[in-house]
């Protein structure tokens, strides 16, 4: 059992490596960087953890292959977790090989670790919780409810999202049992522990007036989850068809089957959580790090089927999740992703508002123009006069355009923006004599300047995003009022 986890675990980071870097920075690792180069106990809307980590991978300059290592080892480390949850319930080699092809084969999965963002962690955090707090119940150990909660306070310093899940896993135990886990020392030290891990994220959101949840109610007004059928079908699509019966089986199994009895409260947690998500109206992809749990207890189910069952199941849930790789790593180059987009029919329902009209996918098309957009935005602040670069501000609409100026840019000053930690982060000393505005509407920043005209534009490249295809670049003289007085109307947090 271990050679075929770690084997199906070296194809995965394989496979990974080869991708990684083929594409551009995705938006959100550019501004991952920037926010981890301001070292913080929070920000706007994320935890420090992944900033962190991005900011450290750039010690060399901007490098996209070094910033998406942490996330193909979480792809490949994946695997071995999954196959011990499995074992742990009972399951054989044969249902060992269910779980390792499982955790490789997922496209969701396989998105989610191909870029590095808060949510890349989650599948290992959620799936490694689940499984100490099962062992520590099946095997009474109680240090691993210490361990549970290191990882539970680690998951909240990379995405809040770990909540759903100990509330599901939390209420899965109340209703299911063992109801005497709660009467465990062991179990009140682990939660005392993501406590304390998670109290300086807590306390820097509740000292900067919560702004979280700000950007939650204004993000999950532009959130697309679309009906409960709508929602289910995008959970069997995303993870992979063949699949389905096997995390079906995860959910139901406890309830018909005595030999699995004892996991109920995990079947529990993921109703729960899907509940949860649906009701918050969360994106589709928030219910991934629930998914793995449940690989593990339908692999735990499913392991008395004959050999050859198995092996078909196997290969043909391998040979699914081969054929939706292109979709979700960069294996072709984008001109024939497009086509094959175009003309095989595939075309992802959107999450969000605001990649309706994706030319690629979702995640990709956000991976082209900012290097782009740091060029134009440099040669025009390189062909100003000296006495003019030395007091001019370059503003962006998004944190996305900021981060790619930040990031990408070169002897450029530090971008400004209204839009989530780029706001705290203030005008830093510009007047707004003289500003760089990118993606601004030029009517309403004619009534704020002296003087505003377009000098220069992006988003040429046909696979970005419609809202960064062809934006204007205005040059802003005189503005009035001066940029600290303007300030607090330019604020928004949200995406």
């Amino acid at each position: 059992m271990q050679w075929a986890a770690w084997g199906v675990a070296a194809v995965v980071a394989i496979v990974h490596l080869l991708a990684a870097g083929r594409y551009g920075f995705f938006v959100n690792e550019l501004y991952f960087i920037v926010c981890g180069r301001h070292p913080a106990f929070g920000y706007v809307d994320q935890p420090p953890l992944v900033p962190l980590i991005a900011a450290a991978t750039q010690f060399a300059g901007a490098h996209v292959w070094l910033l998406r290592l942490p996330s193909v080892l979480v792809a490949a480390l994946l695997v071995p977790l999954v196959v011990w949850f499995a074992v742990l319930l009972g399951a054989s080699t044969r249902g060992a090989w269910l779980a390792a092809i499982a955790a490789a084969s997922p496209p969701m999965l396989v998105a989610m670790t191909s870029t590095l963002t808060t949510s890349t962690f989650e599948i290992f955090d959620f799936t490694a919780v689940a499984y100490l707090v099962t062992r520590a119940l099946l095997r009474a150990e109680g240090r691993a409810f210490w361990w549970a909660g290191v990882f539970a306070g680690c998951a909240f310093e990379s995405k809040y999202g770990i909540l759903i899940w100990l509330i599901g896993l939390a209420a899965g135990l109340l209703l299911a049992g063992p109801r005497a886990a709660f009467r465990s020392r062991d179990l009140w030290i682990g939660v005392g522990i993501a406590v304390l891990i998670a109290l300086p994220n807590v306390l820097w959101q509740v000292t900067h007036g919560l702004p979280f949840l700000e950007v939650m109610r204004n993000d999950s007004a532009g959130n697309l989850t679309g009906t409960p059928a709508q929602f289910a079908i995008d959970q069997f699509v995303a993870l992979n068809v063949v699949l389905a019966p096997l995390y079906l089986t995860g959910i139901v199994a406890p309830f018909v089957s005595a030999r699995l009895a004892e996991f109920r409260f995990l079947a529990i947690a993921f109703v729960v959580s899907a509940l949860l998500v649906f009701a918050t109206h969360g994106k589709s992809y928030y219910l991934a790090g629930a998914f793995p749990a449940m690989f593990a207890v339908g692999a735990a189910a499913c392991t008395r089927l004959p050999k050859v069952v198995v092996a078909i199941w196997a290969t043909l849930a391998a040979a699914n999740g081969a054929l939706a790789l292109p979709f979700v790593l960069p294996l072709y180059t984008p001109g024939r992703l497009q086509y094959v987009i175009e003309h095989s029919g595939f075309k992802e329902r959107p999450v969000e508002v605001a990649t309706i009209g994706a030319p690629l996918t979702q995640v990709f098309s956000y991976e082209f123009g900012w290097e782009e957009l740091a060029s134009q935005v440099g040669s025009i602040y390189a062909s100003l006069p000296p006495a003019d670069r030395a007091k001019t501000a370059i503003f962006a609409t998004r944190y996305g355009e900021a981060a790619a100026i930040d990031v990408l840019g070169a002897n450029l000053p530090p971008a400004l923006s209204g839009n989530n930690q780029y706001y705290l982060w203030g005008p830093r000393g510009f007047d707004g004599s003289v500003v760089i505005a990118v993606n601004v509407d030029p009517t309403q920043w004619s009534q704020w300047c002296d003087s505003a005209r377009v000098v220069g534009s992006f988003g040429t490249s046909p696979y970005v995003m419609p809202r960064e295809r062809e934006r204007p670049i205005v040059l802003c003289r005189g503005l009035h009022p001066p940029l600290p007085q303007l300030w607090p109307r330019l604020k928004f947090y949200g995406i």
